[in-house]
Parts: structure tokens; C-alpha cells; sequence
């Protein structure tokens, strides 16, 4: 077992070792529809990655378990080419039909008490494409230090709106065309230490298509950073900084508390050009959240201001979007969520996000209903306005780049899936 486990150790690690010559734990991060309207309350990833016991409580067993699920979706979009939803391909019209399906399967195998593996393939049309998903290990060293390593996603950071904490979804400025920025999925290494009431995680990432150039990455496109947790009764902090070469020092602490059962979330962000002018710049959050009448009305707010100038950061690709890298708007920034949930058999809701920058608003509002546990269909509105030369305005454009304030979208989503396993 021990030959085993250093095989896939070095595997894993292999390109970190490379750089170095040179100079809730089970959850796979995922995106779906919800999450743009504040569906899911937000959270913060340090409760589950520094806590001992949950991590403890889910490498128990040993065995393995399978899971497949799928989708099939389709949409309406007439002549909107923007948030929330976007279309691939070269539609030649402003109506443009959207349909996609795709299926995955994962494959959880607890090696030991200790160790488990993790891999998740994926099939999606049109495109025909087989990829590999999320593919990683977990290893637990003396119930003292807890390493996941691979391809995966993580996260740092607690707003929903602007995640300009969350430090590993940075990417870097193009240097020279020698130089691209590193923007795609991330191969990751992460050391979890819990300590007392809190923990320690240390990580190593790098987002070099590994996949397409098939060689280990340059020194230069890996970064290094770390977050320390403390979880007091009233208030979570946490504190960390991410370095990457070509890329400002960032560092950040974040606080969320309870005050009169209102969720309110604070943060700071200090970035040092070190690359360029060796200048230091910062921005900061303001947010809170509140639910009302038994949590059938949730509303989210927040002010953000980013005194950085215009940075961009990577976005993973969900249903009818791909990844990209938006960049954070410069100033003042805002934004607004409301969700209602009404009792009913088509479990009914109604949402509205309103975001504004740069002198532009994005309104989105819609319905969404779930007529069977399986299927769930959204009408949505979106619509911008404010300044012509504005933001928001100027990336509210159909297949044919004319501008147009609103459109009118709808969306369908079948999905679905089965787990079985073997435990012993």
C-alpha cells in the first residue's frame, strides 16, 4: 500500500517537483443556474477543509462507488449573447436555439482508511467530446495533515457576487506574446492543517494546459499561497496571500458574523505590483444577506470596491457557457439578489439580480418552476442600461454585434442520476 501510495504521489506531484529543480472534503466543486441567482446561500470552503472530524467522518469506510448522472438542456435566446446565459458556435441569426446534453460518470475508490482516489469523465454534445474531469487524491497523515492533490477546483473567499478574494482564480497579465496568460483548469496541491478552533491550508496551483502542450509547466506559471481559519462563536476570519510571478502579491482577510440574524460578510484585499511599478492598491466588500417569512424570501446585498486597476480572473465552464475570464470592474461596483419561494406542487420562484459598474446596470429577473424532481424550467428577462460606452452595456450584444438593451430567455434542464457502491 505504501508502494502504491507514492506512486500516485509522485504522479500527481510530479510538475510542483519540476518547478522546484527549475529555480465539505468529498465535494466536487460545481456550477450550475442556481448559483448566478443566489440559489445557494454563499459559504466558505475552510469550514469543511480544516475540520478534522467531517473529513475524518468521510474516509471511514473503504470501498468503491460509482455515479452517473446527466443532462439535457435547451434554450431560447433571441439575440442576447451575454450573462446569464451564453451560446457557443456560429449562429448566423439573432433567434438562436441552444441544446446541449452531456452525461459523467465518477469513480470514488477508498483505498484505505486513508487514502482515497477520485475520477470523474465526462460526454458532451454537440461536440462529441470525452474529457476527463476532476481527477485527484486524498491522503490523511496521521489525522494531522490532510492533502488533496490533482486536477481539481478551489476556492477561497465568501462573496457570491464579486469573488475578488477568491486569489487562485487570478490570472496573469500577458507579458509578451512568449508569455500567454495561464487561464484554464487547475492542477492543484493543497495541505490542510487543522489547529485549534481553525487551520492552516497551504496550496500550489497551476492553471498551464498540461493536457494540450503535454510538458510540465514553466516555473513561471506556478503560484504558491496560503489562508489561515479561525472559527470563533461570534465570527469566522481568515487571512491569506497568493503569489505568482508576472502577477501582483495579493492578500486578504475576510470576516463573516451574525448580527440580529442578519449574515454579514466583510473583506480586504491588499495587491502588490511587485511585477510592474512595485505600487500597492486594495479593495473591499461590504455585503449582507437575510432570510424572511421561514426562508421563502432570501435578499443578498453588497458593495464592492475595487481599487485595483481593471484585473481578470477565471471562470469555469457550466451549462451553456464556457470559461472565460471577466474582468472586475474598477470603482465603485453593487449588487442585489432576491429570491421567493412560493409553496406549490411546480415549486415556484421568483428571482431578480441587479448588478452595476461602470456606469451600467445588468438586470436579470425571471421565474423558474420544477414540475417533476427531474426537470426544471427558467423564464428569464435580461436587460441593461446606463451608458452606451459603459461595461455592461457594450457586452449586451446578439450573433450579429448590434447592441439591444433587453431579451427574453428560456431555458430547460433535465438532469438526473444513480449512485451504487461496494463497502467493506
Amino acid at each position: 500500500m505504501n508502494k502504491l501510495f507514492i506512486s500516485f504521489l509522485l504522479i500527481f506531484l510530479s510538475p510542483f517537483f519540476l518547478y522546484a529543480q527549475n529555480a465539505d472534503l468529498m465535494d466536487i466543486d460545481s456550477s450550475d443556474l442556481d448559483s448566478l441567482f443566489n440559489e445557494e446561500k454563499y459559504h466558505d470552503e475552510t469550514d469543511n477543509t480544516t475540520n478534522k472530524n467531517s473529513i475524518l467522518g468521510d474516509m471511514r469506510k473503504r470501498g468503491i462507488e460509482f455515479n452517473a448522472s446527466y443532462y439535457f438542456s435547451g434554450a431560447v435566446n433571441p439575440g442576447w449573447d451575454m450573462y446569464p446565459w451564453e451560446f457557443n458556435g456560429n449562429e448566423k441569426f439573432s433567434w438562436a436555439l441552444g441544446i446541449e446534453m452531456g452525461s459523467s460518470l465518477s469513480i470514488n475508490a477508498q483505498i484505505s482508511e486513508t487514502f482515497r482516489v477520485i475520477s470523474v469523465f465526462t460526454y458532451q454534445i454537440p461536440g462529441f467530446s470525452f474529457a476527463l474531469g476532476d481527477f485527484f487524491f486524498d491522503y490523511n497523515i496521521l489525522d494531522k495533515v490532510f492533502i488533496r492533490a490533482g486536477k481539481y477546483e478551489q476556492s477561497w473567499g465568501i462573496s457570491p457576487n464579486f469573488t475578488f478574494t477568491n486569489l487562485l482564480s487570478r490570472v496573469s497579465i500577458p507579458i509578451d506574446e512568449n508569455f500567454p496568460p495561464a487561464a484554464g483548469q487547475s492542477y492543484t496541491a493543497k495541505f490542510d492543517i487543522p489547529i485549534g478552533i481553525g487551520g492552516l491550508q497551504l496550496i500550489s496551483l497551476t492553471r498551464y494546459n498540461i493536457a494540450e502542450e503535454k510538458k510540465a509547466p514553466p516555473k513561471e506559471y506556478f503560484g504558491f499561497g496560503g489562508k489561515f481559519n479561525l472559527a470563533f462563536t461570534w465570527a469566522d476570519f481568515n487571512l491569506g496571500m497568493y503569489y505568482q510571478e508576472y502577477m501582483a502579491t495579493r492578500g486578504f482577510l475576510s470576516i463573516k458574523t451574525v448580527v440580529f440574524n442578519f449574515d454579514i460578510y466583510n473583506e480586504w484585499l491588499l495587491a502588490y505590483n511587485n511585477h510592474t511599478d512595485n505600487s500597492i492598491k486594495f479593495a473591499f466588500n461590504f455585503g449582507i444577506s437575510k432570510s424572511f417569512f421561514d426562508n421563502k424570501l432570501e435578499i443578498n446585498a453588497e458593495y464592492f470596491f475595487n481599487g485595483e486597476e481593471t484585473t481578470y480572473y477565471y471562470r469555469p465552464e457550466i451549462e451553456f457557457r464556457e470559461s472565460d475570464t471577466p474582468p472586475f470592474l474598477e470603482g465603485n461596483n453593487f449588487a442585489l439578489n432576491l429570491i421567493y419561494r412560493f409553496k406549490g406542487q411546480i415549486n415556484p420562484r421568483i428571482f431578480a439580480r441587479l448588478l452595476y459598474g461602470d456606469e451600467s446596470y445588468s438586470l436579470i429577473t425571471g421565474l423558474r418552476i420544477s414540475p417533476l424532481s427531474n426537470i426544471e424550467i427558467y423564464f428569464a428577462v435580461p436587460m441593461v442600461f446606463g451608458n452606451k460606452e459603459s461595461y455592461y452595456y457594450k457586452n449586451s450584444f446578439n450573433v450579429l454585434d448590434q447592441h439591444r438593451p433587453f431579451s427574453f430567455v428560456l431555458y430547460v434542464s433535465f438532469s438526473g442520476g444513480v449512485r451504487a457502491g461496494y463497502y467493506y
